[in-house]
């Protein structure tokens, strides 16, 4: 019998960017992310493709990283376009709700379109976009260890429903009720 990995977390999650310079400036003005490093080829390790590359790496805390490749030799990236913007985004934490609506004032001061505060029910967020036109967003988690607990314990039960029916399950209808009351 084989044995999953004990995973340690995420290393690193990479995304494409336009300009790495741009990008790194970005994330250090934006959202205070350190330059951690860089990785330049001509030939891609995993393939021996020709395809120079830049890679770069944003220390996002607690030793979560967020990296990106410049491909200049690659088609001008894009989207993909059967997938709504709001669905593919990087989702960060902040610490409280003072600090997501600092964050919000901070970029909206650098000239960044900020929506929210969105009220999730057990957490709130702000959405904005990247100079490659990803979507970010900060959250500020509110939920207590009861709410969470309900979640997942229902999760299962909602997926299994989904799966059959492709219709919003009700297992967790108090948490609309309770952005309802809350807004």
């Amino acid at each position: 019998m084989t044995v999953a990995p004990n995973l340690q977390g995420f290393h690193h999650v990479a995304y494409r960017c336009k300009d790495a310079k741009e990008t790194v400036e970005f994330y250090q003005k934006a959202l205070g992310m350190t330059f951690q490093l860089a990785i330049a080829e001509d030939h891609v390790p995993s393939t021996g493709a020709y395809d120079p590359y830049m890679h770069i790496f944003m220390e996002a805390g607690n030793g979560n990283v967020l990296a990106f490749f410049e491909l200049p030799e690659q088609p001008i990236m894009g989207r993909d376009k059967n997938t709504p913007e709001w669905v593919q985004h990087i989702a960060m934490r902040v610490e409280s709700l003072d600090a997501l609506l600092a964050a919000k004032v901070h970029l909206e001061s650098l000239g960044l379109d900020v929506l929210g505060p969105t009220h999730h029910g057990i957490f709130k967020s702000i959405y904005f976009f990247d100079p490659n036109g990803h979507r970010l967003e900060l959250a500020a988690d509110i939920g207590t260890e009861d709410q969470m607990r309900q979640l997942k314990q229902v999760a299962p039960e909602m997926l299994d429903e989904w799966s059959k029916t492709k219709k919003a399950p009700r297992h967790a209808a108090w948490l609309h009720e309770k952005i309802e009351r809350e807004t």
